[in-house]
C-alpha cells in the first residue's frame, strides 16, 4: 500500500462529507418551504428525500475528487450505492427519535459507508 493512501481515504471521505452536508443543508431549506404548503404528501415525500439528496451529495464529492486528483472514473451509481445505503441506516435508526435529528446519523453512516468502500477499494487494488 502506498504511504499516501491513508490520508488520500480521509480527503476523499471528507470531500464527500462536506458535500453531503451540503446538500443535506440545501433539502432542509427546500423541505421548510414545503412545509409551509400544508400538504401531508409534500412533507412524506420532503422526508423521502432527504437520504437521496444527501447521498447524492457524498457521491458528487467523490466523483469531484476523482476529477481534481485525475483519478480513474467510475460510473456514478456503482459509487451512489454506498452513500445512499449509509444515508438512509442512518435515518431510519434517528428518525423514530426526533425527524430533525437525521442530519446527524445520515453523515455520520454516510461518511462510514464511503470510507469503507474506499478501503475495500484500496485492498482489491493491491
Amino acid at each position: 500500500m502506498n504511504p499516501k493512501t491513508p490520508f488520500k481515504i480521509f480527503l476523499k471521505v471528507f470531500m464527500s462529507l462536506f458535500f453531503g452536508g451540503i446538500f443535506y443543508a440545501d433539502w432542509l431549506v427546500a423541505f421548510l418551504l414545503f412545509l409551509k404548503a400544508d400538504s401531508s404528501f409534500l412533507e412524506i415525500i420532503g422526508w423521502l428525500l432527504a437520504p437521496v439528496v444527501t447521498a447524492l451529495g457524498f457521491t458528487v464529492g467523490i466523483k469531484l475528487f476523482d476529477f481534481l486528483a485525475k483519478e480513474k472514473k467510475e460510473k456514478f451509481f456503482h459509487i451512489y450505492k454506498w452513500p445512499l445505503v449509509g444515508c438512509v441506516v442512518g435515518a431510519g435508526i434517528v428518525y423514530w427519535f426526533g425527524p430533525m435529528l437525521i442530519v446527524f446519523s445520515m453523515l455520520v453512516f454516510g461518511a462510514i459507508s464511503i470510507f469503507i468502500r474506499e478501503v475495500l477499494l484500496v485492498r482489491k487494488a493491491n
